[in-house]
């Protein structure tokens, strides 16, 4: 259970965040986490995941119809107002304002750590502190720290004036952020969280939840832009579920759009945003193939093979076909482990497939996904080049086009009025 030595060098910007944390940290904040994610608490946050997405496809509207552009920007966007409203009880908006000092200084960080993770000789602190980098990267820490420790202060002083029956605006039924609920969940524990705790565990979820699920969402429309018969299924799926209707997407769809999972699933099985995880050796332990393991060591988990084995997967596991997720039980429990496995595995997957499903769906209803003007028959076969920056990236920046479908499909309501609005 205990990570890598190559995770420490993350350490350094989130501090002992649990997902990077030495076990004896890691356990007992796990416990008070783990109720945190609870599925009826993750319910809750459908409602904001809806609307930030409503917003997310009115801001592609001007994209429909022209030329090649990355889809980047706007699924990263979404999942920071949506992570830091769900986390934070905060609506920064970087969707209409995109150029917010946080995700510029998480951008340079991931980077920046990448780098000295695969450049051994940047690994003794005494030579990257001497780095005339060094001092932006402290910079840009602390810009993430200030801004972490700003939206506590002020959760605090919110939740003391309520409880002093001071502040009216603050209702007993208003949805609970993960910051609200930590707290709770510390309070019930022998030792409460500190400030420094809170901070820590805050920008795991923020910084991991951002990332991840647009990444994933983002692989899965570059993915889509290629597989037109994919595609298809999917407007159908999202069809049937919707019908003509421009209503808001609920809790209870869902579950309805069992494709749109299998797609997402073959996306994160085909390229998993962290392709490799690492964990230190305590014990010798001896594989079946004969080799053993010898106490002290890192193992390097390579889950992009792992995703890619066709013992498991079969001889068409390089193949984009989200129906095998459809097709029953997987071969192996370790076979799929896009968000790790247990026991340290990632407290937020489920989250995350909300996210993805969501953003994915209110996208698709609006629009076609068409891959760039320039890509032929031949480089649409092509598996996607790729780059290693903490999370998998596209080397190509996710690029395509989109298509308005919403003409003729929708008689009235919002979605068509935007869509007018938007031509005008």
């Amino acid at each position: 259970m205990e990570k890598g030595y190559v995770t420490q060098f993350t350490r350094l910007v989130i501090g002992n965040g649990s997902i990077f944390a030495a076990v004896d940290i890691w356990r007992p904040r796990r416990k008070i986490l783990a109720p945190v994610f609870s599925m009826k608490n993750l319910n809750e946050f459908v409602k904001v995941f809806n609307r930030q997405s409503m917003i997310m496809a009115d801001m592609l509207g001007p994209m429909a119809g022209g030329a090649d552009f990355s889809v980047w920007r706007y699924f990263n966007t979404y999942t920071f107002d949506s992570v830091c409203e769900t986390t934070l009880g905060i609506d920064l908006n970087s969707q209409k304002n995109p150029e917010h000092s946080f995700l510029a200084a998480f951008d340079w960080l991931s980077q920046d750590v990448a780098k000295r993770m695969t450049s051994p000789w940047l690994h003794p602190d005494f030579v990257y502190q001497r780095l005339p980098k060094y001092k932006k990267f402290v910079y840009h820490r602390q810009n993430i720290h200030n801004f972490v420790d700003e939206v506590i202060k002020m959760k605090q002083k919110q939740l003391s004036t309520f409880q002093k029956g001071d502040n009216k605006d603050i209702s007993e039924t208003a949805p609970k952020t993960f910051l609200d609920m930590m707290i709770e969940s510390s309070d019930r524990v022998d030792k409460k969280y500190s400030d420094l705790e809170l901070r820590e565990e805050l920008m795991v979820i923020v910084l991991a939840g951002t990332d991840t699920s647009a990444v994933g969402a983002s692989f899965a429309a570059a993915m889509l832009a290629r597989h037109p018969h994919v595609q298809e299924k999917l407007h159908h799926e999202l069809d049937v579920v919707f019908g003509k209707s421009d209503r808001a997407l609920t809790v209870e769809d869902l579950p309805k759009l069992k494709y749109l999972e299998a797609v997402i699933k073959e996306t994160l099985r085909l390229y998993p945003p962290v392709p490799v995880t690492a964990r230190e050796v305590m014990n010798d332990v001896k594989l079946p193939s004969g080799t053993t393991l010898v106490d002290g060591v890192t193992v390097v988990l390579n889950i992009w093979a792992t995703h890619r084995n066709p013992t498991f997967w079969g001889a068409d596991a390089e193949q984009f076909r989200p129906e095998r997720f459809l097709e029953g039980p997987l071969k192996h429990p370790s076979q799929f482990q896009p968000f790790s496995l247990p026991m340290r595995n990632c407290l937020g997957y489920n989250y995350a497939m909300m996210s993805m499903k969501t953003m994915l769906a209110n996208m698709l209803r609006r629009y076609r996904i068409l891959p760039p003007s320039d890509m032929d028959e031949h480089k649409l076969q092509e598996p996607l080049k790729v780059s290693f920056d903490i999370m998998m990236r596209d080397m190509d920046n996710y690029e395509i086009r989109l298509e308005d479908r919403t003409e003729n499909q929708f008689s009235e309501g919002r979605l068509l009025t935007n869509q007018k609005e938007t031509s005008q």
